[in-house]
């Protein structure tokens, strides 16, 4: 039952200063209980309200108390009550629902209780604006967990941007939530944060699913679920597929530099509706991003052509700063609106697998920016941060370390993972920075950190959260990709989580990398004594579930791109790339290229600018892009190169000494078959044309790939298709191959045993035996 309002209560509404706003607003049963109702409202701009029925055909005026615009009357009306509210400011009157006669909670205890020990997996469902019908009203559902503000109220178009007027309940766990009627797709909304010290804080939704384009910071309500997708045998091939024992060819892309448009060229997104053009910058006057559906036209039957099996995207969630590349996320449940709209992705996605290509996203669990609209200090504390600087700040970065021990925190990262491929139908995520979230010492001076509670440098916290988020994600979605970008000698970084491991399936080898590139940056007649620079990866290759990647990190930052850091004239550059690729792809592992290695780009990669598009009306760019297409699809056409990536079943030395010529040769096989790949790398300018080379079996060796082919710019030498082999022994295998090496050029050879059993078949028996 109602009882009369104290000036204390109504100035709790009037200050916002009530963490439960429905004690003192909307309806309440009249003081006998059996006459009717009182309501109550506050609207600080209103001149006058009344509560309008209209299933009873009345409208009761509502009185000042205690303040100008709170208002209350009786409604003398038993039983369930529905009404409306009519409000007056000055000319203008409108007739709208109140969103405190809508008290059921969407977010249930048994939410909370799943939130609370880090095991929501779809809170995201929960949390955030959610489009919804109570009471047979529609309208939008806001929930936010900020446990440690005083009050918390929406902002948006709807009430002005009045933090007084749409005030949210706070409940057991720290969520705060409201319904508001007559909301739709398209509402631009914050959160407006209060502290117990009263400082205000404006906020975007950790939640929120779509953000307006930087600079521009709100939230805007949308549903993703309304898309209609087409991928349904894709999914289903994945859901039953080994991921590791298909071929995994990656092209690394930033969305908002691979190619722009002109501003003057209006850009669309669904059907009908046009965007407006986000501009790149002023250094490139008069361009705009390329939409998600554009890119669709454009970058899906790129790649498709290139022959690449993933597209894998630089953080694509929101973030305020272009020249960030992504990497400081403020919305990690919002795609980024530079492109377009969520749905617009979705079509982005779905082109992709329609078309035979997996999608990997970018994503950032390891730091977040302190732009004042993030997850910085949300509530008025360090809630999703470490309070302790030692612990909570990458000072290098000018970034925020998420808390792992905090279970909502986790939650909040675990759910966001599971969110973009149960929403996005994603296929793997690549984790960012895993080194500096394993070790709390990591990029930290002696006194700038904490150390653990065993006194080391490890964070148990972070290693925890990635083996739980790893045995979450495969337990959703078998047949995914989770990479991790791990630098470090950390052990079973692939492996899984019930042998100690952290549950990845694939693991960057940046020692690989970091290998190769010194090795081809250095004049090759010194590579004579650095043979060890090539052949150490095999020493711990099996160790891991290892990605080879050349990425954007290779190719900023003063380090030149791919074709500068090649040594001798242009020609020996080219060659020195093409025999590098080809090497790669033969060696055990998946791989990964950055856009513009593929048609080898000159300078380094600008976040600003197109690729140097321009490059490919020149003869060697057009030949090196031809190359890798035809490298793409003679890895995906033989399985030795692909079935068996991670055991030493898959991989014999020939010969890995021959440092004098610097040419190593090495052996790929199948998984639970007999076809081999033979390699062979001359890793110098110097040709040799009678190389011999042992190998397993007699018969008839095609030579199936030359990096140095007259149609990529080589000089063409090679072994007219092919050799049979003679009975000489040699590296400890009972036949050889007289080879003809070309200069930097790498040779694949497979046994064509079709055309060795018709020759042996003619020989006499004698022979034969």
């Amino acid at each position: 039952m109602s009882t009369p309002l104290t000036a204390d209560q109504v100035n709790r509404i009037v200050w916002n200063h009530h963490h439960d706003p429905f004690e003192v607003l909307g309806p309440h049963p009249s003081q006998d209980g059996k006459s009717g109702w009182v309501v109550r409202a506050y609207w600080p701009k209103a001149d006058a309200i009344s509560v309008v029925c209209p299933e009873h055909r009345q409208e009761y005026p509502m009185q000042s108390v205690h303040d100008p615009h709170f208002f209350e009357c009786e409604v003398p009306i038993p039983g369930a009550l529905n009404y409306q509210l009519r409000v007056k400011e000055g000319s203008h009157e409108q007739v709208l629902y109140d969103p405190y006669a809508f008290k059921s909670p969407r977010v249930t205890e048994y939410d909370q209780h799943l939130f609370a020990e880090g095991n929501h997996h779809r809170i995201y469902e929960k949390l955030g604006a959610h489009l919804t019908t109570l009471d047979g009203v529609e309208g939008v559902y806001f929930a936010l967990w900020a446990p440690n503000a005083r009050n918390v109220s929406l902002l948006g178009d709807f009430n002005a941007w009045d933090g007084r007027q749409h005030q949210m309940r706070k409940g057991p766990s720290g969520i705060w939530e409201l319904f508001i009627p007559e909301l739709s797709i398209g509402e631009h909304y914050k959160y407006e944060v209060k502290n117990y010290e009263g400082h205000i804080y404006e906020k975007s939704d950790p939640y929120g699913f779509q953000q307006e384009v930087r600079p521009k910071t709100a939230s805007i309500v949308t549903d993703l679920n309304s898309y209609s997708w087409s991928d349904e045998s894709w999914m289903e091939q994945r859901r039953n597929a080994d991921a590791l024992a298909q071929p995994i060819s990656i092209y690394e892309v930033h969305l908002g530099s691979w190619m722009h448009a002109s501003s003057d060229e209006p850009p669309t997104s669904e059907e009908g509706h046009p965007l407006p053009p986000v501009i790149v910058s002023e250094l490139k006057p008069g361009a705009r991003f390329l939409t998600y559906r554009e890119l669709a036209e454009r970058l899906i039957p790129y790649v498709k052509d290139l022959g690449f099996t993933h597209i894998e995207l630089l953080p694509v969630a929101e973030h305020p700063f272009d020249g960030s590349w992504g990497y400081q996320v403020t919305g990690y449940y919002a795609c980024t609106s530079r492109y377009g709209t969520p749905e617009d992705f979705m079509y982005f996605v779905d082109q992709c697998h329609q078309q035979d290509i997996g999608v990997i996203v970018d994503w950032v669990p390891g730091h977040f920016p302190k732009d004042g609209h993030g997850l910085a200090f949300f509530d008025g504390t360090h809630l999703y941060e470490h309070a302790d600087p030692r612990k909570g700040e990458h000072k290098e970065w000018g970034t925020l370390v998420f808390n792992y021990s905090r279970k909502e925190v986790k939650n909040f990262l675990i759910a966001n993972a599971l969110f973009w491929f149960d929403k996005y139908h994603i296929d793997g995520i690549r984790v960012d920075a895993v080194a500096s979230m394993l070790y709390l010492n990591y990029c930290r001076k002696d006194g700038e950190w904490v150390a653990n509670e065993y006194g080391g440098a490890e964070n148990i916290e972070a290693a925890d959260f990635l083996r739980h988020l790893n045995d979450v994600l495969f337990s959703y979605y078998p047949g995914i990709l989770s990479i991790a970008e791990e630098s470090t000698s950390w052990p079973m970084v692939s492996w899984p989580t019930y042998v100690g491991g952290l549950g990845f399936n694939l693991k960057w080898n940046m020692g690989w990398m970091h290998d190769m590139l010194d090795y081809f940056n250095m004049d090759p007649w010194f590579r004579q004594f650095h043979q060890n620079n090539v052949t150490f990866s095999i020493m711990y290759a099996f160790s891991e579930n290892f990605m080879l990647a050349l990425s954007h990190d290779e190719i900023v930052h003063g380090k030149s791109n791919m074709l500068g850091k090649m040594p001798g004239d242009e020609w020996q550059k080219f060659a020195n790339l093409r025999c590098l690729y080809t090497f790669m792809f033969t060696h055990p592992g998946k791989k990964t290229l950055f856009m513009s290695m593929e048609f080898g780009q000159w300078s380094e990669w600008n976040v600003w600018g197109d690729l140097e598009w321009q490059l490919l009306q020149y003869d060697p760019h057009q030949n090196l892009k031809k190359f890798v297409t035809d490298l793409n699809h003679l890895y995906k056409e033989l399985p030795a190169l692909f079935t068996n990536d991670f055991s030493y079943d898959g991989f014999e030395w020939v010969d890995c000494n021959d440092n004098r010529h610097s040419v190593i040769s090495f052996v790929r096989r199948a998984k639970d078959s007999d076809e081999f790949v033979l390699t062979v790398c001359n890793l110098t300018p110097q040709p040799h044309s009678h190389y011999r080379v042992g190998v397993p079996e007699a018969g008839y060796y095609v030579e199936r790939f030359n990096s140095d082919g007259r149609q990529y710019g080589g000089s063409n030498m090679g072994n007219l298709g092919g050799k049979w082999t003679d009975e000489w022994a040699f590296h400890n295998r009972p036949y050889s191959l007289d080879l003809c090496l070309p200069p930097l050029a790498t040779l694949v050879f497979t046994l064509d045993r079709e055309k060795t059993a018709q020759a042996y078949q003619q020989l006499p028996d004698s022979q034969n035996q």
